[in-house]
């Protein structure tokens, strides 16, 4: 299977890569994350990312197209679905991409991520598949968000505190 690969960030991607490797898939990621606030913290997220696929000799594209209004403007549109809102930006641009290039599907590693609502991106990514005309490649990767931790701290990658956005971000504060 050749699959392109959302990156929210380093450490989600450390174990669906190592994963997705190991059983045969021909991987390539993908950055795109408009949603990142501050500015500051969307760079250590990709410089990170940049590190460790530069380490392991990785094939990634990278749309650094910052959107950030245009992404605040869809949330502040539903505050309650802004998750979703997200979700089917990023994944969107990741499957106009892979039906661009050629991939047989595409997937995100917001997929290894136990704090992330699985069941809404599954339909965001099954929605934009049928929008586009790409494959999502749908497979809950929770069991290895340990490992993707361990992975990043061994390689000394960047690990967040928080998903990305600025409302994420308060709720870390405020928990």
């Amino acid at each position: 299977m050749k699959l392109l690969l959302h990156i929210c960030c380093s450490c989600c991607f450390a174990y669906p890569y190592q994963k997705y490797k190991q059983n045969g898939v021909e991987l390539t990621g993908y950055w795109y994350n408009p949603n990142i606030h501050p500015f500051t913290e969307y760079r250590r997220r990709l410089e990170s990312l940049k590190k460790f696929a530069e380490e392991n000799h990785l094939s990634i594209a990278y749309d650094e197209s910052y959107d950030l209004a245009e992404f605040l403007r869809g949330a502040l549109r539903n505050l309650d679905d802004r998750c979703g809102i997200c979700y089917i930006s990023r994944l969107r641009k990741a499957a106009s991409y892979a039906k661009e290039k050629g991939f047989d599907s595409f997937s995100t590693t917001l997929l290894v991520s136990p704090h992330q609502n699985h069941a809404l991106v599954k339909d965001a990514g099954e929605t934009v598949a049928n929008e586009i005309g790409v494959s999502f490649y749908y497979q809950d990767l929770r069991e290895g968000f340990g490992k993707s931790r361990e992975i990043s701290k061994e390689k000394g990658l960047y690990s967040q505190k928080y998903c990305g956005c600025i409302f994420s971000e308060k709720e870390r504060y405020l928990a």
